[in-house]
C-alpha cells in the first residue's frame, strides 16, 4: 500500500495539472510561513516611512506633485499609490502601526498566491514540484512584502488579476485592473507591448482602441485632483523615464564602473536593446500565434477573431516583461517582485533539461540575495537572464488558436 500511494505521490507533484487540494495546502503552509515572519524577523525600515510622508502631504491638502515628498526624496509614483496607500496610512493609525501594516502585506502576499496559482492551474505549464519550491525558495520575495513593505506588490496584484481576466476573455475588465496597476507603479508598462498584440488579434483594431481609451481614462480620472493643479508636475514626477537609480541599490549592474551606469548613452543602448529584442519576439514568436504580423495588424478588415488560449496570452505577456527586466538600467531589490512568480513559467517554456531550469531558478535567487551585490552575482545573473533569452527565442511556438465568425 505505502508504495502505491508514493507513487501516487509523485504523480502528483510531477503533473501539470495543479490539483486544488495541493493549492490548499500550500496557502496553509504560505500562512503559517508568513505569520512566523512577521512575529520573529525584525522589519527593516526603507521606504514606509516616505510613503507616509508623501501622502500625508495630500491629507494635508496639497494636490501639487512637486512639493510631495518623504525621507528619500520626492513622490514619484501615479495616484493610485496616492490612494491605496492613503487608506494604508489611516488603518495604520497615520502610518505609525508597523504590525497591522505587516499583516495587511501578508493578505496581499496570499492574495497574489492565490492570482498566480490560479494563472498555472490553467495554463497547465509547469509540474506541481516547482511551484512548492517557487513557495519556499525565496527569502527575499517574502522580505519585500512583509519585512520592507514595498509598493511593487501592490502593484502587481492588479497586474495578475488583470491576467486572470484576460484569460476567461473578459478584455475590458481586465484592462480596468491594468491601468489600475500601472497607477500604482510604472513598471507594469513592460507588460503593455504583448498587451496591445493580444487585443488586436483578440479585439480587432476598433475594440483595441476603445480598450486602449479605456486605460487612458482611468488614469486620467485616478489623475484628476493632481492634474487640475499642476498637470506637468504631476506627469513630470509620477511618468519619470529618464530617473536616475542610485548605484549603490543596484542588483543587475554592479558588473560596471559608476561612469558606466551613469552614462546617457549606455542607457540608451539599453533601450535599443530592448525594442530591438520585442520587435523580434513579436514578429518571430508571438504573431506566428495568430497567423502572421499583417493579419494580427489588419483584423479590422475581417470579421474573423481569434479565441485565444491561455498560453497563448501567458507567453507573449511574461515574455515582454521580461525582457523589459533584461536590458533594465537598473534592478534594485524589490523589483525581483516584478517577474519572479513568472519564471517558472518561462523556463518552462524553453527546451533546456528539467536540471538546468532548476538550477537557474537557484541561480536568480541566489543573485537577489546577495546584499550587497557584486560583480560576480550581477554577472551571474545576466548570464541567467541571457540564457533564458536564448531559451525562449529558440524554442517552437505551437499554433493552438481558434476562430470565431
Amino acid at each position: 500500500m505505502a508504495p502505491v500511494i508514493m507513487r501516487k505521490f509523485k504523480s502528483l507533484l510531477r503533473d501539470n495539472h495543479l490539483s486544488w487540494w495541493i493549492v490548499i495546502l500550500l496557502f496553509a503552509a504560505e500562512i503559517f510561513l508568513n505569520v512566523f515572519v512577521i512575529l520573529k524577523i525584525p522589519y527593516t525600515e526603507i521606504d514606509w516611512k516616505a510613503y507616509m510622508q508623501e501622502v500625508e502631504g495630500v491629507v494635508n491638502g496639497s494636490y501639487n506633485y512637486t512639493t510631495l515628498k518623504g525621507d528619500t526624496g520626492p513622490l514619484v509614483y501615479p495616484a493610485g499609490f496616492v490612494y491605496i496607500f492613503m487608506a494604508l496610512y489611516f488603518v495604520t493609525g497615520y502610518g505609525r502601526n508597523i504590525r497591522v501594516a505587516q499583516f495587511i502585506f501578508a493578505i496581499f502576499y496570499l492574495l497574489t498566491f492565490v492570482l498566480v496559482f490560479n494563472i498555472y492551474r490553467i495554463t497547465k505549464k509547469v509540474p506541481a514540484y516547482v511551484l512548492i519550491l517557487m513557495c519556499g525558495i525565496s527569502y527575499r520575495i517574502h522580505s519585500i512584502y512583509l519585512l520592507r513593505l514595498f509598493n511593487d506588490p501592490v502593484a502587481m496584484i492588479f497586474l495578475y488579476a488583470a491576467i486572470n481576466w484576460f484569460l476567461i476573455g473578459r478584455w475590458s475588465v481586465g484592462c480596468v485592473f491594468y491601468s489600475v496597476a500601472v497607477s500604482i507603479k510604472m513598471n507594469i508598462l513592460l507588460f503593455s507591448p504583448a498587451l496591445l498584440m493580444l487585443l488586436l488579434s483578440s479585439q480587432g483594431l476598433v475594440k483595441t482602441g476603445l480598450h486602449l481609451a479605456l486605460c487612458a481614462m482611468i488614469q486620467v480620472v485616478l489623475g484628476l485632483p493632481f492634474l487640475m493643479t499642476n498637470p506637468w508636475g504631476y506627469v513630470k514626477m509620477s511618468f519619470d523615464l529618464g530617473r536616475q537609480f542610485m548605484y549603490k541599490w543596484t542588483v543587475n549592474w554592479r558588473c560596471i564602473p559608476l561612469d558606466t551606469f551613469e552614462n546617457r548613452n549606455f542607457h540608451i543602448l539599453l533601450l535599443m536593446l530592448h525594442i530591438v529584442f520585442l520587435i523580434l519576439f513579436a514578429y518571430y514568436k508571438w504573431s506566428p500565434m495568430f497567423g502572421n504580423m499583417k493579419t494580427v495588424i489588419t483584423k479590422y478588415r475581417k470579421p474573423v477573431l481569434n479565441i485565444l488560449r491561455s498560453n497563448d496570452i501567458i507567453l507573449p505577456l511574461f515574455t515582454a516583461n521580461f525582457i523589459g527586466v533584461t536590458f533594465s538600467r537598473s534592478l534594485h531589490y524589490q523589483f525581483y517582485v516584478w517577474y519572479f512568480h513568472t519564471l517558472p513559467y518561462l523556463l518552462w517554456s524553453t527546451r533546456y533539461p528539467v536540471v538546468l531550469r532548476l538550477l537557474m531558478l537557484v541561480a536568480i535567487e541566489l543573485c537577489w540575495n546577495t546584499y550587497p551585490s557584486t560583480v560576480w552575482s550581477s554577472g551571474l545573473l545576466h548570464l541567467c537572464h541571457l540564457v533564458l533569452l536564448i531559451g525562449l527565442i529558440s524554442a517552437p511556438f505551437k499554433a493552438t488558436l481558434k476562430k470565431r465568425i
